[in-house]
C-alpha cells in the first residue's frame, strides 16, 4: 500500500498537523488512544481521507514472555476503530522479570535492544507469530535505536531483520534515524544494514531528530532532523522507493512552519534519489531460501530444543540487564559499564519527563524541586507498572518521608494522591469543595 508523506500525530500539535499541506497519512501512538473513541482531530483527519496508523510501544515482542493477550486485544481494537491498513510495533523488550526468573517484574519505560543471537531470534519469531494471529491487519516491526550493545552477538542488524522477515513474513518499519544512531553509538554502517535487509519488505520509513552528547547519539525525537539522517534516507531511496515516509516528533514541538520545512527536506531527499544511478542488487543474506534441489541450511537455534528453556535463558539475561539499568544491581559480564551508566540515566530522565506529562500537577505542586526529587526516587524504586502508577508511587514515597517541606504543597500533594489512588475518583463537586477549603486554609 502506498502511504505517501506523513507525520506523527500528537495531541500537542494536532491543530498544526491538520493544517499542514500535503499530509497523506499520520501515525498515532496506540497506547495514547482510547479503544472505543477517537480524539476529534483524528476523526476530522479520517473524514478527509487521511490514513491513520496505530503505532504500539508496549507489547515487548522481543521479551522472554509471549505477548499479553490484553495488550494484543487493545492494539487490535484500535486498528479496527481507525480502519487502519496495518499496525506497527518495535523489535525490543520493555519489561523483564516475573515468574520465569522468580523476581519482581521490572518495566524499562523505554525500548531496549534484543540481543542479535539465534536464541533471541527464535523467541522473537514465535512472539511475532502470536501477535500476527491476534491482529486484524498486517504487522510491521521497527528497528530501534540503542545506546548499548549486547556481548557475543551472532548476527548483524541487517541479517537479524532478514531472518525475521524470512521466518514470519512480517513487514518492516525502517527508522533511518535509528540506523544513524546505531552508526554513532555502535559503529554499525547504515549502508551495510540496508544491503543486508530485505528492502522489499519495507512498509514505511521513520525520520526523526536527535542530538549528540559526549560521543553518544541520543534519539530524542525532540530536535530537528539532521543532515546525516537525511543521508541515510537517501541511501535507502537509492535502493527502493519506500511506500511511505513519516516525520516523528515527540517533544519540544517547533512552530508549524518548522515542521513544514522538515517535511519539505524529506520530500527533496526522496525526489533527489529518483535521478541517481540504480544501486547494485543487495548481497544475498542468510535469509534467502536454498536453491532448488539443495539441502536446506541448518541455522543455529531455529527453534531447536525446549522452547520454554530457551525463553528462560533469554529471561535471565534480559532481567539481569534491566535490573542493572533501573535497580542498580551489578552490570552483567561483557557490557560496557560507561554505556550502561548513560542508558541508566537516560531511562530515569525519560521516566521523569513522562510522569510530568501524565501527571502535570506534580511539577506544578513541587516546582523546581520536582525533577531532583523524582530522579532521587527513581534511583531506588524501579518502575513495575505504567507511568500513572509510577506517578502515584512517587507521590506516596514523598508523603511518607514528610515531603514536600512546604505545608501547603504537602497538603495539595496529599489531596492529589488521595483523589487518584481511590478506587473511584471523587466527583467534580467534591474536588471543587476540597480546592476551596485548601485556598481558605492557606490564607
Amino acid at each position: 500500500m502506498e502511504l505517501g508523506i506523513g507525520i506523527g500525530w500528537r495531541p500537542e500539535i494536532a491543530d498544526a498537523v491538520e493544517a499542514l499541506p500535503g499530509i497523506d497519512w499520520v501515525e498515532a501512538v496506540a497506547e495514547n488512544l482510547c479503544a472505543d473513541h477517537l480524539p476529534a482531530s483524528l476523526v476530522r483527519l479520517r473524514e478527509r481521507g487521511v490514513t491513520v496508523v496505530p503505532h504500539g510501544v508496549s507489547l515487548g515482542l522481543g521479551g522472554a514472555d509471549r505477548p499479553e493477550a490484553g495488550r494484543l486485544a487493545g492494539l487490535a481494537a484500535r486498528a479496527t476503530l481507525l480502519g487502519a491498513p496495518l499496525v506497527t510495533e518495535h523489535i525490543a523488550f520493555v519489561r523483564a522479570g516475573g515468574a520465569r526468573t522468580a523476581s519482581p517484574v521490572l518495566e524499562a519505560g523505554h525500548l531496549l535492544p534484543v540481543p542479535r543471537t539465534w536464541a533471541a531470534l527464535d523467541v522473537l519469531c514465535e512472539n511475532v507469530r502470536v501477535a500476527q494471529d491476534s491482529l486484524p491487519v498486517p504487522l510491521a516491526l521497527e528497528n530501534i535505536a540503542a545506546l548499548i550493545s549486547w556481548p557475543d552477538e551472532e548476527l548483524t542488524e541487517g541479517q537479524f531483520l532478514a531472518e525475521l522477515v524470512d521466518r514470519t513474513g512480517v513487514r518492516l518499519l525502517i527508522d533511518v534515524a535509528n540506523l544513524h544512531t546505531n552508526h554513532v553509538n555502535r559503529g554499525e554502517d547504515p549502508a551495510t544494514a540496508l544491503d543486508e535487509l530485505p528492502v522489499e519488505a519495507i512498509a514505511y520509513v521513520h525520520v526523526a531528530g536527535g542530538v549528540e552528547k559526549d560521543g553518544v547519539w541520543h534519539d530524542t525525537h525532540a530536535h530537528p532532523v539532521t543532515g546525516p539522517v537525511l543521508d541515510v534516507l537517501a541511501e535507502l531511496r537509492s535502493r527502493i522507493a519506500p511506500p511511505g515516509v513519516l516525520l516523528e516528533r515527540d517533544d519540544d514541538f517547533p512552530p508549524p512552519a518548522a515542521l513544514a520545512g522538515e517535511l519539505e527536506a524529506i520530500r527533496d531527499t526522496l525526489a533527489a534519489g529518483r535521478g541517481g544511478a540504480p544501486r547494485p542488487a543487495p548481497r544475498p543474506s542468510s535469509a534467502e531460501p536454498p536453491a532448488p534441489g539443495t539441502a536446506p541450511t541448518v541455522r543455529p537455534g531455529n527453534g531447536a530444543g525446549d522452547p520454554e528453556a530457551l525463553r528462560d535463558r533469554v529471561a535471565v539475561a534480559q532481567t539481569a540487564l534491566l535490573s542493572a539499568l533501573v535497580a542498580g544491581t551489578p552490570a552483567p559480564e561483557g557490557f560496557d559499564h560507561r554505556r550502561l551508566g548513560v542508558q541508566s540515566r537516560a531511562l530515569a530522565a525519560k521516566r521523569a519527563d513522562v510522569v510530568a506529562k501524565v501527571a502535570p500537577e506534580l511539577p506544578e505542586i513541587l516546582g523546581r524541586g520536582y525533577r531532583e526529587a523524582f530522579l532521587a526516587y527513581a534511583r531506588s524504586r524501579p518502575m513495575s507498572a505504567g507511568y500513572r502508577r509510577d506517578a502515584l508511587d512517587f507521590a506516596e514515597r514523598l508523603l511518607i518521608a514528610g515531603l514536600p517541606a512546604d505545608e501547603a504543597a504537602r497538603r495539595r500533594l496529599t489531596h492529589w494522591w488521595q483523589d487518584r489512588a481511590a478506587a473511584r475518583p471523587p466527583r467534580r463537586t467534591a474536588r471543587l469543595a476540597r480546592a476551596a477549603r485548601s485556598v481558605l486554609a492557606g490564607r
